[in-house]
């Protein structure tokens, strides 16, 4: 623990990233434990609640494949986790940059647990225009989605900058 003690900004981090988790997992927990699979809530024109399991990727990618895709998402997502504390670590006093870190982080986790858990990732919230329906998704996706645009949104601030 010598490494987190060193770097005092990294703990605020990942912190973070332990309460994207933690809401990620209460979230689904809940919705596992209020819905039965494939069930759906209509709650206003355009947003249900629903309960799916996506065994592949975003917009279900590889969803279709013979379960090694499930082992293939946990070992990238670990591999990628461990590179991105080490970027947090790096940039740990900083304030953009790792907060969209600590954001991917935990939403790769919060998938990570379900692919552990469920062998799939529960997703459950379901937007809609009509008939037109975007892809199912959760908190740990819409933290990773939000990580994502800033660390967009530091690059091309950035580099107005220089």
């Amino acid at each position: 623990m010598q490494w987190l003690k060193s770097n005092p900004g990294l703990l605020r981090w990942l912190a973070l990233s332990v309460a994207v988790i933690a809401a990620d997992q209460l979230s689904k927990a809940w919705l596992v434990s209020t819905l039965a699979h494939g069930q759906s809530i209509t709650m206003s024109s355009f947003f249900d609640l629903v309960f799916v399991m996506n065994s592949g990727a975003a917009f279900s990618f590889l969803s279709t494949a013979s379960g090694w895709q499930r082992w293939f998402f946990v070992l990238l997502a670990l591999g990628i986790s461990a590179w991105i504390v080490v970027m947090i670590k790096r940039h740990a006093l900083e304030r953009l940059l790792p907060l969209a870190l600590a954001l991917v982080l935990g939403g790769a986790l919060g998938n990570v647990i379900d692919r552990l858990v469920y062998g799939a990732v529960v997703d459950f919230l379901s937007f809609h225009l009509g008939r037109l329906y975007w892809p199912a998704f959760n908190v740990a996706d819409s933290a990773i989605s939000i990580g994502v645009v800033l660390m967009l949104w530091q690059q091309f601030t950035q580099g107005k900058s220089k």
